[in-house]
């Protein structure tokens, strides 16, 4: 019997499930060996990403952009590569949360300075946010207040489809010119607005299921490198909510005066 079903896919009961062949390894996956080492990829991150911002802030652009690129790239690599050995999360867990850093860095400085006259410290509200979005999101399901029930699961699952879709549409339909105004970072209009708060919803509510399978991994007694493993994809759904709440945040700084 399905033990659970995850709509991250970097978190899957497929992967779990399988991760018990594994003779290998005898220690067994914890919770707190999960945080702990969520934390160490989140100290990587803000490392990677402080280079980044002073680099941009520097004046030194071109330089900012080669990493930026470089994490951009190689994030992708380390995603698909985990996804398909996630006993390697050990070694490209760390990797992709320092190339994950170099482009959020980036990202946050450019939208910081292009906001910075009418929405001053925009990225640091968006950190917090996030951050306050995930605790929230923590005490819910720590106290059962939402349980990730199948129906639960069913409905974030066909939304993170959906909006995997729909993004993948609109990144072709760039590419021949088509363009969608409303998918614009700083566009104030309601069904851009709206779009952002559904996805920044689903991402929230993500992170219910990722705090599950970090829990159900421990019962199971998955093997210990399965903590690397859990800590990446936690990471992965909060670095994918803290930019919708970024891009949510500069859409709402366009009706300041």
């Amino acid at each position: 019997m399905a033990l659970f079903n995850s709509g991250n896919p970097s978190l899957t009961e497929k992967i779990y499930n399988k991760s018990l062949l594994d003779k290998s390894n005898t220690d067994v996956m914890t919770v707190r060996g999960s945080i702990q080492k969520f934390g160490m990829l989140l100290l990587l991150v803000f490392a990677a990403a402080g280079y980044t911002w002073k680099l941009y802030f520097a004046g030194a652009f071109p330089t900012m952009m080669t990493w930026f690129w470089v994490g951009l790239i190689g994030g992708l690599v380390c995603v698909i590569a985990i996804s398909f050995k996630p006993s390697l999360s050990k070694y490209l867990g760390p990797a992709y949360a320092l190339l994950e850093g170099l482009v959020l860095g980036g990202l946050s400085a450019i939208i910081n300075d292009q906001f910075k006259a009418k929405y001053p410290n925009i990225v640091l509200q968006a950190v917090l946010l996030t951050f306050g979005v995930a605790f929230g999101m923590f005490l819910l399901y720590n106290f059962r207040i939402i349980r990730p029930t199948a129906k639960f699961k069913a409905i974030i699952f066909s939304s993170m489809a959906g909006i995997a879709i729909f993004y993948f549409v609109w990144v072709i339909l760039g590419f021949f010119g088509v363009q969608m105004s409303f998918m614009n970072w700083g566009d104030n209009s309601l069904l851009g607005i709206g779009i952002n708060l559904f996805v920044v919803a689903i991402a929230s509510f993500s992170l219910i299921m990722n705090f599950e399978q970090i829990e159900v991994g421990q019962q199971m007694g998955a093997p210990k490198y399965m903590e690397w493993y859990s800590a990446f994809g936690l990471l992965v759904t909060l670095v994918w909510l803290y930019i919708e709440i970024l891009k949510l945040l500069s859409r709402f700084s366009s009706n300041r005066n």
